[in-house]
């Protein structure tokens, strides 16, 4: 399956997440009821996946956790915050960068309207 169809499936799940639980959850729920809708739609899910980082042929072993990788191929970062700082759109772009990926979503639940709170994010597309 390609980048924008796992994408397209994953912003679908948002949206019913958000309407039927509205904002203001931790992101730990957010997470916990995307993973399981995404696996209901028949997506491979890998939640808090420790990735390494090589720094001058040294592996770190945690380098830092994606919230999810769907599909293998898409990374999610999920926000529960009043405001996304300039920072976390970056953070993802390194994310998807070390881990040689094209596209990820920012999708922060605290808002009024979901689609006010989903960001893609590219490297390289």
């Amino acid at each position: 399956m390609h980048e924008n169809e796992i994408s397209g499936i994953i912003v679908d799940c948002a949206f019913h997440i958000h309407t039927r639980l509205g904002p203001g959850l931790l992101e730990s729920v957010y997470e916990a009821v995307l993973k399981y809708e995404l696996l209901k739609r028949g997506l491979t899910v890998v939640a808090q996946q420790p990735m390494p980082v090589v720094w001058e042929n040294v592996r770190l072993e945690i380098g830092f956790r994606a919230d999810m990788v769907v599909g293998e191929k898409v990374v999610i970062e999920i926000k529960s915050v009043e405001t996304v700082a300039p920072v976390h759109p970056k953070q993802l772009r390194t994310y998807l960068r070390l881990m040689d990926l094209k596209l990820g979503l920012l999708i922060n639940f605290n808002v009024p309207l979901i689609k006010d709170g989903i960001t893609r994010v590219v490297n390289n597309l």
